[in-house]
C-alpha cells in the first residue's frame, strides 16, 4: 500500500492532500506543529477543525511535530512513496515582522525534508509547495492597463508569467526571499541527487476549509468578512488582479506529477488568464452572493505587493495534461455555502484548544 506524508497537514492545502489520498486508500501520514493560531493570534479563533477533520479516516496517522526537527522528519520520511510539503511560513507581513521565524521554517523545515526524502531508502517523490512571490517586484516592471475595476497586463504577458521569469535584482520580501531559497534548494535536490521533485509555483489557491485571514488567504477572508459583516481593508486601490484556482483543482495537479513520469518539473501552478478576478470584483461577487453591502476601508499599498499576477499555466497543462475545472464563479460560490455552514467557527469566540505533544511513536487522532 503506497504512503504518504504531508507536511503541514493541518492547514488548508495539506489538509486537502491528505483527504484526497486517504480517500484514494493511501496510508497518510500527517505532521503539523498547531501553530497557526498562536501565529494570527488575535486575527483568527484558535480553531483546529482541519486537523479535527481529517480524524475521521483510519488510514490517517496526525502526528504533532514540526519541520525545524530534523531528527523527526529523519523518522516520519523512513518509509514514506511521496511527502507533500505544505508547511511554511505563509504571510508576507509576518515574515517582516518576524524574519528569523520565516526563514527557519521555510527554509531550515524544507532543507530538512529534502534531506530526509535523500536519506530514506524509499527515495520518496517530493512536492513543494512554492509561490509565485519568488518572482518579486520584477512582476511590476510589467506594464499595466487600468480598467475600471481591475489592472490588466500588457503587451506580451497577457498569458501570464512562465517559469522562466526572473528572479533576480528585485525585492522580494523575507517571506518571497525564503520561499525562493527553499526553491532552489529542491531543484538542487532534484539536479543533485537524484530526488524526484515537484515545484509548484502557486498563484492564489482558494476553496473550502480555508481560515483566510487579511494577511493571507484574501478570497476566504473576504468571504468570512461578507458573511460575518466584519470591515475589510483594501491595501491600494482594489484593482489589483490575481489568478485564482480551487482547491481540488490543485490537488489533482499534484497527483498528475505523482502519477508522471517527470522526474523534476517547476510549473506555475494557478488558474491562468482564464480564472482572474481583481479586489474589487471578489467584492461585488460576494455581495451578489450574500445579499450584504460589505464594509471597506482603503489604506497604502504593502510592501511588494504585485498590481496584477497570472501565471502562464501552460507548462503544467502540456506536462500534466492538466487544466483547472472549476470557475471563480463557482468556487467562490462553494466557498461561501461552506462558511454559512460553519458560521460558528468565525463567530464564537476565541479559546485555545489544547493537543498533546506526539512523535511518530505517539501519534495523536488515529482512527
Amino acid at each position: 500500500m503506497a504512503r504518504l506524508l504531508v507536511t503541514g497537514g493541518a492547514g488548508f492545502i495539506g489538509s486537502h492532500v491528505a483527504e484526497y489520498y486517504a480517500r484514494q486508500g493511501w496510508q497518510v501520514r500527517v505532521v503539523d506543529n498547531l501553530s497557526r493560531p498562536r501565529i494570527f493570534a488575535g486575527k483568527l479563533r484558535p480553531d483546529l477543525s482541519n486537523w479535527s477533520y481529517l480524524e475521521q479516516f483510519d488510514n490517517v496517522q496526525l502526528v504533532r511535530g514540526d519541520v525545524r526537527d530534523a531528527d523527526l522528519m529523519d523518522s516520519l520520511a523512513a518509509d514514506v512513496d511521496v511527502i507533500a510539503h505544505c508547511a511554511a511560513q505563509t504571510a508576507v507581513t509576518t515574515s517582516l515582522v518576524d524574519p528569523r521565524m520565516d526563514f527557519e521554517n521555510n527554509v531550515i523545515g524544507t532543507f530538512n525534508v529534502l534531506e530526509a526524502a535523500r536519506k530514506s531508502r524509499h527515495r520518496p517523490t517530493v512536492v513543494f509547495c512554492s509561490t509565485n512571490k519568488v518572482y518579486g517586484e520584477n512582476v511590476n516592471l510589467i506594464p499595466v492597463r487600468e480598467k475600471e475595476t481591475r489592472y490588466e497586463f500588457d503587451g506580451l504577458y497577457r498569458r501570464g508569467i512562465s517559469e522562466t521569469f526572473g528572479v533576480d535584482n528585485c525585492e522580494h520580501t523575507p517571506y518571497g526571499a525564503s520561499k525562493l531559497t527553499a526553491d532552489i534548494y529542491a531543484q538542487e535536490y532534484a539536479n543533485q541527487y537524484g530526488l524526484r521533485v515537484g515545484v509548484f509555483r502557486m498563484s492564489c489557491i482558494y476553496g473550502t476549509r480555508q481560515f483566510g485571514v487579511e494577511d493571507q488567504g484574501w478570497v476566504a477572508w473576504f468571504a468570512i468578512a461578507a458573511l460575518t459583516g466584519q470591515p475589510v481593508t483594501i491595501y491600494g486601490d482594489g484593482k489589483q488582479v490575481r489568478d485564482l484556482l480551487f482547491v481540488s483543482d490543485l490537488v489533482r495537479a499534484f497527483d498528475a506529477f505523482v502519477q508522471s513520469d517527470w522526474q523534476h518539473l517547476v510549473v506555475n501552478m494557478g488558474g491562468g488568464p482564464d480564472n482572474t478576478l481583481s479586489l474589487l470584483e471578489l467584492v461585488r461577487m460576494l455581495e451578489e452572493l450574500t445579499g450584504h453591502r460589505m464594509t471597506l476601508r482603503f489604506d497604502e499599498w504593502r510592501p511588494s505587493d504585485q498590481k496584477v499576477y497570472i501565471s502562464d499555466i501552460s507548462q503544467a497543462r502540456l506536462a500534466l495534461r492538466w487544466e483547472p475545472k472549476i470557475a471563480p464563479e463557482e468556487g467562490v460560490k462553494r466557498l461561501v455555502a461552506w462558511v454559512a455552514e460553519n458560521r460558528h467557527l468565525f463567530e464564537a469566540a476565541p479559546q485555545v484548544q489544547e493537543v498533546p505533544v506526539a512523535s511518530q511513536q505517539e501519534p495523536v487522532g488515529v482512527a
